[in-house]
């Protein structure tokens, strides 16, 4: 199920994804950790929302971060935030890789913790089942446009970067990622591009606590 998106940056006068990336990449587990804890909830939703499927983007949310850990000496971060580094990475998982997913969890567990509270199964089965099928719903409509205009849609529209950041997860030029957007507009009008499960609570977000426990 969809969540809350956290903030792309970290909160105003803390600590910038670069300073923690700079210190990650000496080697400081918890500070990946911090950036998983900013990061993943904005990941996972992107994840959810191109899948229509909870489990599938749980188990490459998962992947993407350990990715990040293995590469992280070779990241150029896009001004001051991770995000669009980590959203390209989620999309070139989902377009050439869907195997090893569960090994890529477990390997994860070591990084941060996974635990949460109990709440009522029933209710959450039942919710992410309803999230599917409304995903799947837009998932026709957005089936109507090519596929660097789908992309667009899914970075800007619903996982909320600006044409800029979405430019650099991309790879691609500003005013490239404008007039697809602008394209995209034209062909699905404005109801479907502002439409997407609500907020929810079952992903398991983690705590930095245990981010020393890195995967060797």
């Amino acid at each position: 199920m969809e969540l809350n998106d956290v903030g792309h940056g970290g909160p105003l006068g803390g600590t910038s994804d670069r300073e923690l990336w700079a210190r990650a990449v000496d080697g400081d587990r918890e500070a990946f950790g911090r950036i998983f804890d900013r990061h993943a909830k904005a990941v996972y939703n992107h994840l959810f929302r191109r899948t229509a499927d909870w489990a599938e983007a749980e188990d490459l949310t998962s992947a993407v971060f350990l990715h990040a850990w293995r590469r992280r000496t070779e990241t150029v971060l896009d001004r001051e935030s991770a995000l669009p580094w980590l959203l390209g990475v989620a999309n070139g998982l989902l377009s050439n890789t869907r195997r090893r997913l569960r090994r890529a969890e477990a390997l994860l567990h070591r990084l941060v913790s996974h635990d949460e509270p109990v709440g009522d199964h029933a209710d959450r089965v039942a919710g992410r089942v309803d999230d599917e099928r409304r995903m799947s719903e837009i998932h026709r409509a957005l089936a109507r446009l090519p596929r660097h205009e789908r992309e667009v849609v899914e970075l800007c529209v619903w996982s909320g970067l600006d044409q800029q950041a979405a430019a650099a997860a991309l790879n691609v030029a500003v005013g490239t990622v404008k007039s697809r957007l602008h394209r995209a507009r034209q062909r699905l009008g404005a109801d479907i591009l502002g439409t997407g499960p609500g907020p929810a609570s079952s992903f398991r977000s983690p705590s930095p606590d245990h981010a020393k426990e890195v995967a060797r």
